[in-house]
């Protein structure tokens, strides 16, 4: 059987792949040699800009299935038959490290999910935790740069981490979260997924419900202690990883169910706590989880680069039945997301294949043209303006989702208050949740961090918030941290 033969970009066959043309026997190298310059050319540019949050991160194809009716709450067609099933693709990863970080750290999870719808594509972008540290998109490139590495240390500093949390006390909730058991997974199938913001659903009568994701996951939830996770993150930064890949490959398909709390639009403006609070639950004994159906992850990505690398999620994907809501933080990420991608990849990463709609024959239909990496020609002769006399694509006049309803003056505000709408009462709530072991375990973590601050000034700022979340909860910390520093 013969082999096939090597070429270059241009398709022509490759004479030597083992030596560079030279001006005679160890002579200096020659310019006319182009299959060694497009090969170094080539080399030099492959890689591209990494993500600046969520950059490591692991993948893998699927299908989601239909449980349950939700028909009555929305008219999207991906849900709209028990039954029924859509291809999906989903990424995790870590958020604050780089793409060379190690998996085993404690730090949220992305838990971002690619439906390929037959009305085109919904991402789902959420993380593992379902509330976050703030909830302004105008606070989110400082957060950001007070969880990376510093750009005179290098390194990710404790100062510099727990500073900024002194100065956002809405993010107490989340730190208790992160400092707790469930803030270093054992793996990516053994956590939950959480889109995280509140969205929109919207029935075909034109009836509004706000909702909240919630994968669960059906292998357990398992969980690292710090010690445990360093030892792991050394031995094998690639631990994550490497589950999620063996795990499919022998055939274990690791799963999760869908559900959600919906509550009607009518409700929002007086309930207890503001809905469209990212740093806020809404309690379950309130809006009940309702089963949707199934996800299931059974095929690896063939290529890393192309399929993960390059996968773009965007949460202002969305398609009939589903939209946004007034959630701050969902109304900054409807804009950076997109723009990151088209930063990172190009002006025309959706028609790559992990990211182009399967709902169309020939990818989207649209006017866009040309520009970086332009495949999509939209058929010859094609016109690139509208409305226009050609049979081009036309709009439906049909909105995805229900209005929402505006009022007042311009200008920056804060949200408006519920009654129980502080920073602390909802992280004094998961404290007291926990069992005695965990909430050791908790403190711990927390005092661990904490007494590595230099300022004591930052310290306090820092207990005075988990003692307004919990009296007792702010105690041990302040004990616990003092105890380190004196040591």
């Amino acid at each position: 059987m013969s082999k096939r033969v090597l070429t270059t970009e241009a398709g022509a066959p490759v004479a030597d792949n083992q030596n560079s043309a030279s001006a005679g026997v160890g002579g200096p190298l020659l310019l006319q040699d182009q299959h060694l310059l497009e090969k170094l050319a080539r080399f030099n540019r492959e890689r591209i800009p990494e993500r600046v949050v969520h950059a490591r991160g692991s993948g893998a194809y699927g299908h989601f299935e239909v449980t349950d009716d939700v028909t009555g709450f929305t008219h999207a067609d991906f849900l709209s038959t028990i039954g029924k099933r859509t291809e999906v693709f989903v990424r995790f990863s870590t958020v604050a490290d780089s793409l060379g970080g190690a998996d085993a750290v404690r730090d949220p999870r992305g838990f971002a999910v690619k439906f390929y719808t037959e009305e085109g594509n919904y991402d789902l972008v959420g993380n593992n935790t379902p509330v976050f540290f703030i909830k302004d998109p105008i606070k989110f490139p400082d957060f950001i740069h007070s969880q990376k590495r510093d750009p005179f240390t290098g390194r990710q500093e404790p100062d510099n981490v727990w500073d900024f949390w002194a100065h956002a006390p809405e993010a107490t909730h989340q730190v208790t979260w992160l400092m707790g058991d469930r803030g270093i997974p054992a793996s990516y199938r053994h956590m939950n997924g959480y889109g995280s913001h509140t969205y929109q659903w919207t029935n075909a009568e034109g009836e509004a419900f706000f909702v909240k994701y919630h994968f669960k996951t059906n292998q357990g939830i398992r969980s690292l202690s710090s010690e445990q996770a360093a030892e792991l993150a050394g031995k094998d930064p690639n631990s994550h990883q490497t589950d999620l890949l063996q795990a499919i490959e022998r055939g274990v398909h690791p799963s999760w169910t869908l559900y959600v709390q919906l509550m009607p639009a009518a409700e929002a403006a007086d309930y207890r706590f503001n809905p469209f609070d990212l740093t806020k639950v809404w309690p379950h004994k309130d809006y009940p989880l309702q089963r949707v159906g199934r996800l299931v992850l059974d095929r690896n990505p063939d290529n890393v680069f192309a399929e993960v690398e390059q996968a773009a999620f965007s949460p202002n994907n969305f398609v009939p039945g589903i939209g946004p809501s007034p959630d701050k933080m969902l109304q900054g990420r409807l804009f950076a997301y997109a723009d990151a991608h088209r930063y990172r990849l190009g002006v025309n990463h959706t028609q790559l294949a992990v990211n182009a709609p399967k709902a169309v024959a020939g990818g989207a239909q649209n006017y866009g043209r040309d520009g970086f990496m332009a495949v999509n020609g939209q058929g010859r002769g094609a016109k690139n303006y509208e409305p226009n006399s050609y049979d081009g694509p036309v709009e439906t006049g049909r909105p995805l989702s229900a209005p929402l309803a505006v009022s007042g003056h311009t200008g920056t505000h804060t949200a408006p208050l519920h009654t129980k709408d502080d920073d602390f009462f909802q992280a004094g709530e998961l404290y007291r949740l926990m069992s005695e072991e965990e909430k050791s375990r908790l403190i711990a973590n927390i005092a661990g961090g904490l007494s590595q601050v230099s300022r004591d000034d930052v310290i306090e700022k820092n207990l005075a918030h988990f003692h307004a979340a919990d009296p007792e909860y702010g105690k041990r910390v302040e004990e616990a941290v003092r105890a380190l520093r004196e040591d």
